[in-house]
């Protein structure tokens, strides 16, 4: 998603250094200008757009490691009862 929305936003600056809106790079830098004009414009609309998805992953995540760290504890008292 957050491709789709970088090349939405490349898509939009090319035009707009196209048409003159926006001022184009210096020499033959146009297509690094557009590039980066891109970065600029996603990173701030990512951010605010894919922030359901953002906080779900982060769900995922911490019930992942809730887990994993459930099982160790359990493994790790399984050990400290055969060992005594």
């Amino acid at each position: 998603m957050r491709l789709s929305i970088f090349v939405g936003c490349f898509v939009v600056a090319a035009i707009a250094v196209n048409f003159g809106l926006v001022p184009s790079g210096a020499g033959g830098s146009n297509v690094v200008w557009v590039i980066l004009l891109a970065l600029v414009l996603s990173a701030p609309l990512s951010y605010v757009l894919l922030r359901k998805q953002r906080d779900e992953m982060s769900q995922q995540i911490v019930s992942s490691v809730d887990r994993a760290k459930a099982r160790l504890e359990a493994n790790r008292t399984r050990e400290d009862g055969v060992t005594q």
